[in-house]
């Protein structure tokens, strides 16, 4: 059955039997962790697959609505993936919390924001003073959904863009997954932009270099899947139903409904304090972990 998600690897796994040109794929083992990297290579292949040309690395980590132990493996796995993706360049970082900080799952990116280290106004005497002058300039904001500002994301982070020169955008968004299994234990970090409002079928433009005019990574957690794709998921094998069937059974309000688990309050809490960290720790190398935290209450 055709499904909706976000993740990479979900989507070369449905299409792995077709052995297609243009993709391949790796895995990893890091500690407790599991990093599967994903590189599409062709716009063929980018078409068969529903992803543009890039790189996407998933990190699968101990769930965050269970794992109360320390996370410092997970930020340094995630931060090293970063770093891999923005390259060498030095220049002003804007990180761009996308989604509305109102509804739970789709929090994720304005608490990320949040919990950024904005460097950027710390200049001169000031940042000498202080100790901080070894610091990357970085500017962080949360500029909220269409619904709430009457401004399309895109049209805020163009401006910004236009105005502020970045030598690179960080993107932060919720994402949606086929399974179950990887909602709010699976991180996809890739190099190939974001649509906002893709995780709850609600996409905007694209940010992306193309739109941008500079290198766009984005970071996703899975944190809905939608009930049409749940149920046909469910009943794969159970039931002896074509997709067809599947779909006029629950569809169209079945393709209306997004389900998130339970416990998404704790899953956002913690997932968005672990991608703040491993984040400032990819665009502060010279600082410990320690010195993040510390900086960063």
């Amino acid at each position: 059955m055709n499904f909706r998600t976000d993740l990479a690897m979900e989507l070369e796994e449905q299409h792995r039997p077709e052995q297609l040109s243009g993709i391949t794929s790796e895995d990893e083992t890091v500690g407790n962790l599991q990093i599967n990297r994903i590189k599409i290579t062709t716009e063929e292949a980018a078409q068969k697959i529903g992803k543009p040309v890039g790189e996407y690395i998933t990190v699968t980590v101990p769930p965050f609505s269970d794992d109360v132990t320390s996370a410092n493996d997970e930020i340094e796995a995630m931060a090293q993936q970063i770093q891999h993706l923005i390259g060498d360049d030095k220049g002003l970082a804007l990180v761009v919390g996308l989604g509305n900080q109102q509804i739970t799952p789709d929090a994720l990116g304005p608490k990320v924001a949040e919990g950024i280290i904005a460097t950027r106004h710390i200049k001169g005497e000031v940042a000498e003073a202080a100790g901080l002058s070894h610091l990357r300039p970085v500017a962080a904001i949360a500029p909220g959904v269409l619904g709430q500002t009457g401004i399309e994301t895109g049209e805020v982070i163009s401006s910004l863009v236009h105005d502020i020169k970045p030598s690179c955008v960080i993107a932060v968004d919720a994402l949606a997954s086929r399974s179950l299994d990887r909602l709010g234990c699976t991180v996809q970090i890739a190099n190939s932009g974001i649509s906002p409002g893709s995780g709850v079928a609600n996409a905007r433009k694209e940010l992306s270099q193309k739109t941008l005019g500079v290198p766009v990574v984005s970071i996703g957690v899975p944190t809905v899947v939608d009930g049409t794709t749940l149920a046909g998921d469910l009943m794969q094998g159970r039931e002896m139903m074509s997709d067809e069937q599947i779909r006029e059974r629950f569809e169209p309000r079945g393709a209306m409904m997004m389900v998130t688990p339970r416990e998404i309050d704790l899953v956002i809490q913690r997932a968005a304090k672990v991608i703040a960290l491993a984040i400032n720790r990819a665009l502060q190398p010279q600082m410990s972990l320690d010195d993040i935290v510390y900086l960063g209450e």
